[in-house]
């Protein structure tokens, strides 16, 4: 496996302890405005579990971040120019699910994240790691079915969609090869 990947899960680890202790919550706190249990956010700080794509976007929307924001507070680049070998990339151990933060870090509003989602695989998103955004979906290669409620959105390579206001989704690759797309977030609050 990837050091690097498997570097990223111990610092996200240390991240999300360090998230929750920055403002003062307990673990019981914590897994009442995310939704996850207290046992599996106690597992993933000491890096017993690697967290899946669903826990992290429930633990980043608690902190009330991206999970692309939380993934790049663990890989902490600094710097405005963001070259490919640098950028965090976590895998989800559930799905294959590869994620990679590929603006730099900034100040600036504005999140730019690629997607490899494998053939099959289906990744559930809850509305609460959307609150304080605007976003986009650019599908660049395969095919993506986005469940946004109760709608689904069938991209192809070149498609954007503008995502309407939070709701529960699911990123679906119903296609027979890996889709890539990228996810473009614009802070509002």
């Amino acid at each position: 496996m990837n050091t690097k990947v498997d570097s990223l899960d111990q610092r996200l680890s240390e991240r999300i302890r360090l998230e929750r202790e920055a403002r003062g919550w307990s673990l019981s706190e914590l897994s009442e405005r995310s939704g996850v249990s207290r046992a599996m956010i106690h597992k993933v700080e000491r890096g017993d579990s690697s967290p899946t794509a669903t826990l992290l976007a429930k633990l980043a929307g608690a902190f009330e971040l991206t999970m692309s924001s939380l993934i790049a507070r663990a890989e902490m680049s600094q710097g405005r120019l963001s070259r490919r070998q640098d950028q965090a990339v976590w895998r989800d151990p559930q799905t294959g699910y590869l994620r990679r933060h590929v603006s730099p870090m900034s100040d600036l509003p504005l999140e730019i994240v690629e997607i490899e989602l494998p053939a099959g695989a289906e990744v559930p998103i809850p509305a609460s790691a959307y609150a304080l955004h605007r976003r986009w979906i650019w599908a660049k290669e395969g095919r993506l079915a986005f469940v946004e409620g109760p709608e689904t959105h069938v991209l192809k390579a070149g498609d954007c969609l503008e995502l309407g206001p939070p709701q529960d989704c699911v990123f679906r690759n119903t296609g027979s090869e890996t889709c890539i797309y990228a996810v473009v977030l614009l802070r509002t609050g």
